[in-house]
């Protein structure tokens, strides 16, 4: 009886431990400041290493809701980061290199930091795990050239994805223009002038955005990638947008983890948590997540294991 009893306490144990395991930690804070990005990536207690990216979206010429240079600059130098971004896959002012470059120099990125076009020369195709839409993931090139990276997204709306946050930054965000038609089209073709032949089923398009997100994680490998969602300037619209709507909710603060699904979850649940009055509306982003389905995304990436949607979140402010 007494080994019966003892062998429950071990299985309870265990059962206990993984179930630990299955919560993540998210750190928060309300302030938005050079020096508050800092203090959330220092407190994910991962040391940086070789040669570093920050993965951010340079946005579109004409939007304004972009994370600025001046805000990021404090981490980026830090880090010793290099910008890291890819041409996009709809035309506008970031698909063609050269224009693409323009749109740099005009949000002042390379004034301030080291950028690298990932698919300036070309594409790298990576593996993916779930290969219920897409096959592989194509990434720019260079992906190759780094050992660390900081994924630093704006959360915001977004038109297909129903928002942005850090799973859409490691999926779209690092697919080259063939890439970025690839998840798309969830796995038709890689054409970019074909690719908006296929964008439904709506789900396939959120699934192949995580197995593609999935695809960069295991590429940077565990404890080589952290997570960070801004959550100001929240507009319905991407930054892909060059004349995105106005923002209706107030800047909300930071979420940090070294996981992507509980990051982006504890994102979406500050939105849904905004209370409307006369300073928010959170109703048209609400509607423009539930019309395009967008936890979607969240459920497929914690379902095919690269993450968890259980968190504690930890607040830095005093």
């Amino acid at each position: 009886m007494r080994k019966i009893f003892a062998t429950v306490i071990l299985a309870l144990s265990v059962m206990l431990g993984a179930n630990a395991q299955q919560t993540a930690k998210v750190y928060f804070t309300k302030e938005i400041t050079p020096e508050s990005l800092v203090k959330i990536y220092e407190a994910l207690g991962v040391k940086e290493h070789g040669r570093v990216g920050v993965k951010i979206s340079t946005g579109e010429s004409g939007g304004n809701n972009y994370l600025k240079p001046t805000l990021i600059r404090g981490l980026v130098d830090k880090v010793n980061g290099t910008i890291l971004e890819c041409c996009t896959a709809y035309g506008g002012s970031r698909q063609d290199k050269a224009k693409h470059w323009a749109t740099i120099h005009e949000h002042g990125f390379d004034s301030l930091f080291a950028v690298d076009l990932l698919d300036e020369y070309g594409d790298l195709r990576i593996p993916v795990k779930d290969k219920k839409w897409i096959k592989y993931d194509i990434v720019g090139e260079h992906l190759g050239n780094y050992d660390f990276c900081i994924n630093l997204a704006h959360f915001k709306g977004h038109q297909m994805g129903g928002f942005g946050g850090v799973l859409k930054n490691q999926s779209i965000g690092f697919a080259s223009t063939a890439g970025k038609a690839y998840i798309h089209s969830h796995g038709v073709t890689a054409e970019a002038k074909e690719c908006w032949k296929y964008t439904q089923p709506q789900d396939a398009f959120l699934e192949s955005m995580a197995s593609a997100a999935q695809g960069v994680a295991d590429w940077f490998g565990e404890g080589n990638i952290v997570y960070i969602n801004v959550l100001n300037n929240i507009s319905i619209d991407c930054d892909c947008d060059a004349h995105p709507h106005a923002p209706e909710i107030q800047d909300i603060g930071i979420v940090a983890s070294t996981d992507p699904v509980a990051c982006d979850r504890a994102a979406y649940d500050l939105i849904y948590n905004v209370k409307k009055d006369e300073k928010n509306n959170p109703d048209p982003l609400r509607a423009r997540i539930e019309k395009q389905h967008g936890i979607h995304i969240v459920e497929w990436a914690e379902k095919i294991g690269l993450g968890t949607s259980k968190y504690k979140l930890v607040s830095l402010d005093k």
